[in-house]
């Protein structure tokens, strides 16, 4: 099928409108109205209330009982966007600076031609709230969402400013890590700064504790499995001459293999106790394990990957990144797959998370027919 150049400027507008409303997690009640709204007007059988926000649409054609999911995330980061489009956002500290607003847009096109299109089977549109670190997809999961409306694969797609635009990623296996959050309160005991011997210093125990960590990943994981282990923040004190009685240490732990999460997990727990200890003071530790490792499952992986090429786009291997995505929730109740589209790094695209961030628009024709011609790979015709 070749896609209307009405169906992509319209798809254009969607995702400028978007980009205008960021909401973060949990909390994009416009967007979701939005989404729902439009795929209701194209006929769909829509359902909301998943994860709160969370939208889906199904369509039904011919007589297959094969259903597979399309998945787009909906939600925004707490970054102040400093760029001046006309479709800037319209709230302070909050922006797309991960280009959902497009992934929306391009799901959202594919959703209006669909009912146009002669496949045998179901699809489901998933729109999903709170990828940004607060495990949207999990949540839709147990809300019933595979229960109430199973699937016999889900596919993800995300654009990707280290890719050229025209490029396209979608290998069997680990495509993103697993993430971990971890903070470590070092508690010892304050007094002024020129009469340290009267306090116990959790600001050393807890500089001593950060240079221990680095060791972690270097001599206690294998050099043939890979592991980040990251500290990025640390909090301590409030006077030039006050040392203060505790400390604050937060970071990120990234990996692949659950052996590795586990060796992380108890290296960042015994380094803090003891060196903690070691200088009179005591850590308080926590310790999450956000997402696990996103896993393409190999038929999938080349279901998209024939979809893929079908519109023209470039297929390539590539290493897996150790970025996290909560998709790895749906491919750990379904097979699927997660992909990459390339969208290139520019003055106005730097990179995801960035507050310059603008999502490449000349991305969304390929966006679309990808999601088009995987339903037609998929589910062929009736």
């Amino acid at each position: 099928m070749t896609i209307p150049a009405k169906t992509i400027a319209q798809a254009v507008d969607w995702r400028h409108f978007l980009h205008s409303i960021p909401e973060l997690a949990y909390e994009e009640w416009q967007t979701s109205a939005f989404v729902a709204e439009k795929l209701a007007g194209f006929g769909m059988t829509v359902q909301t209330g998943f994860a709160g926000t969370g939208v889906v649409a199904s369509l039904t054609k011919g007589n297959s009982r094969r259903v597979i999911g399309l998945r787009a995330d909906m939600d925004a980061l707490p970054i102040n966007e400093v760029a001046e489009y006309r479709y800037r956002s319209q709230f302070a500290g909050k922006m797309h600076a991960c280009g959902h607003d497009g992934h929306m847009a391009m799901l959202l096109a594919a959703a209006s031609l669909a009912p146009e299109m002669n496949f045998d089977g179901t699809v489901r549109f998933i729109f999903q709230p709170a990828e940004e670190a607060e495990g949207g997809a999990l949540r839709m999961i147990e809300d019933g969402l595979f229960d109430m409306l199973p699937v016999d694969s889900v596919y993800g797609l995300h654009n990707w400013p280290a890719l050229p635009p025209g490029a396209f990623v979608a290998g069997a296996g680990p495509i993103m890590a697993a993430f971990s959050i971890f903070s470590i309160e070092i508690c010892g005991k304050g007094a002024h700064g020129a009469m340290p011997h009267e306090g116990t210093d959790p600001i050393v125990a807890g500089c001593a504790v950060v240079s221990a960590l680095q060791s972690v990943v270097s001599r206690n994981v294998s050099p043939l499995d890979t592991a980040v282990l990251s500290v990025t923040q640390i909090q301590a004190g409030d006077a030039y001459n006050v040392i203060p009685d505790r400390a604050i240490i937060r970071g990120t732990g990234r990996w692949f293999s659950k052996e590795v999460g586990d060796k992380l997990e108890a290296r960042v727990r015994k380094i803090a106790n003891d060196i903690a200890s070691a200088h009179g003071c005591e850590a308080v530790i926590r310790y999450e394990r956000r997402y696990p490792a996103t896993i393409n499952d190999a038929t999938s992986a080349g279901v998209a990957r024939e979809a893929a090429a079908k519109v023209g786009l470039t297929v390539l291997d590539a290493q897996p990144s150790m970025a996290s995505e909560d998709f790895a929730f749906m491919l750990n109740a379904v097979p699927g797959a997660y992909a990459w589209i390339g969208s290139g790094r520019g003055p106005v695209n730097p990179g995801l998370h960035s507050p310059h961030f603008d999502f490449n628009d000349s991305v969304i024709p390929a966006g679309i027919a990808y999601w088009i011609h995987l339903i037609e790979v998929e589910l062929g015709s009736s």
